[in-house]
């Protein structure tokens, strides 16, 4: 029985190779409301992934994927949020390890098992980098300190890589023994506040000023553009995000895959001899 369990799951081991298209969002705090995403925002994605099929029910796959986000306080219905008038966009790249279980299984060989939803879920590393529109030039956040990073009493500046939770669901389809079709739409809880640079509190005006140039002083409140006067100041502390200590943003897409069925484990060149017809003898 041991025996006969082994040697199916050595038949069911092939290792596939394929790419991803599809498209990226994000949800935060300048999502329009930090508990939905905006899918107006909704940007292009592209990846390429490994897969290992341990057995039916069981792959590992390693994955490096772009995409990019965007957000803006113009998109939101309600006047107060209008009036922050924050913005950002960031590119998104991804390398991560996920286990994925195919329910009920899934096996391309001689297509007895063609089709399979899946379950997947493991960890990513993500470097992000926002960026905002001003005076006719886009600036990187994330040196400039919007929210007093780098000032004596204030925090460091955040990390542009950041430690991500990717999970999500999925299908696949074998066309035949080689070629795999599928569909999946995955989330990501980033341990991050700052893929929008809008960790939670406002630095007054003069402190970033003083501290952090102009420009840091300019898009950590920008208010005042929206109102169309002079720069407004709020004390240290004021609430400028949700506070929530983290983002999340999605990839979706179409995954198009190859089986690298022909290594010994599975036989399927001394298959397709016999289907073509010729002598193994």
């Amino acid at each position: 029985m041991l025996f006969l369990m082994n040697s199916l799951m050595l038949q069911a081991q092939y290792f596939e190779a394929g790419v991803l298209i599809g498209a990226s969002n994000y949800m935060g705090d300048l999502s329009n409301n930090s508990s939905k995403v905006y899918f107006g925002e909704t940007k292009g994605a592209l990846g390429v992934f490994g897969r290992y099929n341990i057995f039916e029910m069981l792959s590992l796959r390693a994955s490096f994927n772009y995409g990019a986000i965007k957000g803006t306080d113009a998109n939101s219905d309600n006047e107060s949020i209008r009036r922050r008038n924050l913005s950002f966009k960031s590119n998104l790249y991804e390398f991560g390890i996920t286990a994925e279980v195919n329910l009920p299984g899934y096996q391309p060989y001689a297509l007895s098992r063609p089709f399979s939803p899946f379950l997947f879920g493991g960890i990513a590393f993500t470097s992000f980098n926002p960026k905002a529109y001003y005076n006719g030039e886009w600036y990187e956040l994330q040196p400039l300190g919007t929210e007093g990073q780098g000032i004596p009493n204030f925090e460091s500046p955040y990390s542009k890589l950041a430690v991500s939770v990717p999970f999500g669901i999925g299908f696949k389809y074998a066309i035949n023994d080689t070629w795999n079709v599928g569909l999946e739409c995955g989330a990501r809880f980033a341990l991050t506040d700052y893929l929008d640079d809008v960790g939670g509190i406002y630095a007054d005006y003069n402190t970033l000023l003083g501290g952090n140039g102009e420009i840091a002083a300019a898009l950590g409140n920008r208010t005042g553009e929206y109102l169309g006067t002079e720069p407004v100041n709020v004390p240290t502390g004021t609430k400028r995000g949700d506070n929530k200590n983290s983002d999340w943003y999605f990839i979706a897409g179409v995954t198009v895959s190859y089986n690298f069925m022909d290594n010994g484990l599975v036989g399927s060149r001394g298959r397709s001899k016999r289907k073509s017809g010729c002598r193994t003898d």
